[in-house]
Protein backbone atom coordinates (compact mmCIF):
# COMPACT_ATOMS: atom_id res chain seq x y z
CA UNK A 1 0.00 0.00 0.00
CA UNK A 2 1.28 3.43 -0.81
CA UNK A 3 0.98 6.51 1.29
CA UNK A 4 -1.46 8.95 -0.45
CA UNK A 5 0.57 11.97 0.69
CA UNK A 6 3.74 10.69 -0.99
CA UNK A 7 2.13 10.32 -4.42
CA UNK A 8 2.78 13.03 -6.97
CA UNK A 9 -0.19 14.54 -8.77
CA UNK A 10 -0.55 13.71 -12.45
CA UNK A 11 0.95 16.28 -14.81
CA UNK A 12 -1.38 19.05 -15.98
CA UNK A 13 -2.60 18.80 -19.58
CA UNK A 14 -0.79 21.09 -22.01
CA UNK A 15 -2.33 24.56 -22.37
CA UNK A 16 -4.30 25.28 -25.52
CA UNK A 17 -2.39 27.47 -27.96
CA UNK A 18 -3.33 31.14 -27.94
CA UNK A 19 -5.34 32.17 -31.02
CA UNK A 20 -3.53 34.64 -33.25
CA UNK A 21 -4.37 38.27 -32.54
CA UNK A 22 -6.74 39.74 -35.11
CA UNK A 23 -5.59 42.81 -36.91
CA UNK A 24 -7.88 45.80 -37.27
CA UNK A 25 -10.57 47.11 -34.93
CA UNK A 26 -12.07 44.71 -32.47
CA UNK A 27 -15.58 43.66 -33.48
CA UNK A 28 -16.62 43.92 -29.84
CA UNK A 29 -15.98 47.69 -29.91
CA UNK A 30 -18.65 48.40 -32.51
CA UNK A 31 -20.84 45.34 -32.14
CA UNK A 32 -22.51 46.30 -28.85
CA UNK A 33 -23.42 49.88 -29.92
CA UNK A 34 -24.63 48.62 -33.30
CA UNK A 35 -26.83 46.00 -31.66
CA UNK A 36 -28.21 48.53 -29.19
CA UNK A 37 -29.11 50.97 -31.97
CA UNK A 38 -30.62 48.19 -34.06
CA UNK A 39 -32.71 46.83 -31.20
CA UNK A 40 -33.83 50.34 -30.19
CA UNK A 41 -34.98 51.17 -33.70
CA UNK A 42 -36.68 47.81 -34.10
CA UNK A 43 -38.52 48.27 -30.82
CA UNK A 44 -39.47 51.85 -31.70
CA UNK A 45 -41.02 50.83 -35.01
CA UNK A 46 -42.65 47.70 -33.57
CA UNK A 47 -43.97 49.72 -30.62
CA UNK A 48 -45.31 52.31 -33.01
CA UNK A 49 -47.33 49.72 -34.87
CA UNK A 50 -48.45 47.76 -31.83
CA UNK A 51 -49.36 50.90 -29.90
CA UNK A 52 -51.52 52.15 -32.76
CA UNK A 53 -53.26 48.84 -33.10
CA UNK A 54 -53.88 48.44 -29.37
CA UNK A 55 -55.11 52.00 -28.94
CA UNK A 56 -57.20 52.41 -32.08
CA UNK A 57 -57.96 48.82 -33.04
CA UNK A 58 -57.17 47.19 -36.36
CA UNK A 59 -59.07 49.80 -38.38
CA UNK A 60 -57.88 52.90 -36.53
CA UNK A 61 -55.22 55.37 -37.53
CA UNK A 62 -51.54 55.40 -36.80
CA UNK A 63 -50.18 56.84 -33.55
CA UNK A 64 -50.39 60.53 -32.92
CA UNK A 65 -46.77 60.62 -31.73
CA UNK A 66 -44.12 58.89 -33.79
CA UNK A 67 -41.13 57.72 -31.80
CA UNK A 68 -37.81 57.14 -33.50
CA UNK A 69 -35.65 57.33 -30.41
CA UNK A 70 -33.31 60.33 -30.28
CA UNK A 71 -34.42 61.33 -33.79
CA UNK A 72 -37.94 62.09 -32.52
CA UNK A 73 -36.64 64.53 -29.94
CA UNK A 74 -34.61 66.33 -32.60
CA UNK A 75 -37.51 66.75 -35.05
CA UNK A 76 -39.50 69.96 -35.04
CA UNK A 77 -43.31 69.92 -35.14
CA UNK A 78 -43.45 70.38 -38.91
CA UNK A 79 -41.10 67.42 -39.48
CA UNK A 80 -43.09 65.27 -37.05
CA UNK A 81 -46.32 66.06 -38.91
CA UNK A 82 -44.67 65.26 -42.25
CA UNK A 83 -43.36 61.92 -40.92
CA UNK A 84 -46.79 61.08 -39.51
CA UNK A 85 -48.38 61.85 -42.89
CA UNK A 86 -45.82 59.68 -44.70
CA UNK A 87 -46.39 56.88 -42.22
CA UNK A 88 -50.17 57.10 -42.61
CA UNK A 89 -49.73 56.70 -46.37
CA UNK A 90 -47.81 53.47 -45.72
CA UNK A 91 -50.15 52.16 -42.99
CA UNK A 92 -51.37 49.41 -45.32
CA UNK A 93 -47.91 47.87 -45.25
CA UNK A 94 -48.19 47.50 -41.48
CA UNK A 95 -51.70 46.10 -41.61
CA UNK A 96 -50.83 43.54 -44.26
CA UNK A 97 -47.91 42.23 -42.23
CA UNK A 98 -49.87 42.00 -38.98
CA UNK A 99 -51.29 38.54 -39.73
CA UNK A 100 -47.86 37.27 -40.75
CA UNK A 101 -46.38 38.69 -37.55
CA UNK A 102 -49.05 36.97 -35.45
CA UNK A 103 -48.35 33.67 -37.22
CA UNK A 104 -44.62 34.04 -36.60
CA UNK A 105 -45.17 34.56 -32.88
CA UNK A 106 -47.57 31.60 -32.74
CA UNK A 107 -44.80 29.47 -34.30
CA UNK A 108 -42.35 30.74 -31.68
CA UNK A 109 -44.74 29.99 -28.83
CA UNK A 110 -45.37 26.50 -30.20
CA UNK A 111 -41.63 25.88 -30.52
CA UNK A 112 -40.97 27.13 -26.98
CA UNK A 113 -43.61 24.80 -25.54
CA UNK A 114 -42.70 21.76 -27.64
CA UNK A 115 -41.73 18.59 -25.86
CA UNK A 116 -39.22 17.51 -26.87
CA UNK A 117 -37.76 20.97 -27.29
CA UNK A 118 -36.38 21.68 -30.76
CA UNK A 119 -33.77 24.50 -30.76
CA UNK A 120 -33.83 24.62 -34.57
CA UNK A 121 -37.56 25.43 -34.54
CA UNK A 122 -36.98 28.28 -32.07
CA UNK A 123 -34.13 29.61 -34.19
CA UNK A 124 -36.29 29.45 -37.30
CA UNK A 125 -39.18 31.30 -35.63
CA UNK A 126 -36.85 33.97 -34.27
CA UNK A 127 -35.27 34.41 -37.70
CA UNK A 128 -38.71 34.98 -39.24
CA UNK A 129 -39.53 37.58 -36.57
CA UNK A 130 -36.17 39.24 -37.14
CA UNK A 131 -36.83 39.45 -40.88
CA UNK A 132 -40.16 41.18 -40.30
CA UNK A 133 -38.54 43.60 -37.81
CA UNK A 134 -35.84 44.42 -40.34
CA UNK A 135 -38.56 45.30 -42.85
CA UNK A 136 -40.15 47.65 -40.33
CA UNK A 137 -36.79 49.14 -39.46
CA UNK A 138 -36.08 49.77 -43.13
CA UNK A 139 -39.40 51.58 -43.48
CA UNK A 140 -38.64 53.77 -40.46
CA UNK A 141 -35.15 54.50 -41.72
CA UNK A 142 -36.51 55.33 -45.16
CA UNK A 143 -39.01 57.81 -43.71
CA UNK A 144 -36.39 59.55 -41.54
CA UNK A 145 -33.87 59.51 -44.38
CA UNK A 146 -36.31 61.12 -46.83
CA UNK A 147 -37.22 63.79 -44.29
CA UNK A 148 -33.56 64.64 -43.62
CA UNK A 149 -32.75 64.87 -47.33
CA UNK A 150 -35.75 67.16 -47.95
CA UNK A 151 -34.70 69.58 -45.18
CA UNK A 152 -33.13 72.90 -46.06
CA UNK A 153 -29.46 73.27 -45.06
CA UNK A 154 -30.50 75.51 -42.15
CA UNK A 155 -33.12 73.02 -40.95
CA UNK A 156 -30.62 70.16 -41.23
CA UNK A 157 -28.07 72.07 -39.14
CA UNK A 158 -30.72 72.88 -36.53
CA UNK A 159 -31.77 69.21 -36.50
CA UNK A 160 -28.13 68.15 -36.04
CA UNK A 161 -27.77 70.57 -33.11
CA UNK A 162 -30.94 69.25 -31.44
CA UNK A 163 -29.86 65.65 -32.06
CA UNK A 164 -26.45 66.31 -30.55
CA UNK A 165 -27.99 67.94 -27.45
CA UNK A 166 -30.35 64.99 -27.08
CA UNK A 167 -27.53 62.46 -27.39
CA UNK A 168 -25.50 64.26 -24.72
CA UNK A 169 -28.43 64.02 -22.29
CA UNK A 170 -28.79 60.26 -22.71
CA UNK A 171 -26.99 58.13 -20.09
CA UNK A 172 -23.95 56.24 -21.26
CA UNK A 173 -23.82 52.47 -20.88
Amino acid sequence: MTDPESQTPPPAPPAAPEPPAASGPSPSRWLKPALIVSVALNLAVAGLVLGAWLRDGPHGGMPRDISFGPFSDALNDQDRRALRKDLMERAGEFRSSRKATQAEFRELLTALRADPFDPAAVKSALAAIETRNVERLQLGRSLIETRLIEMSPEDRKAFADRLERGLRRRPKD
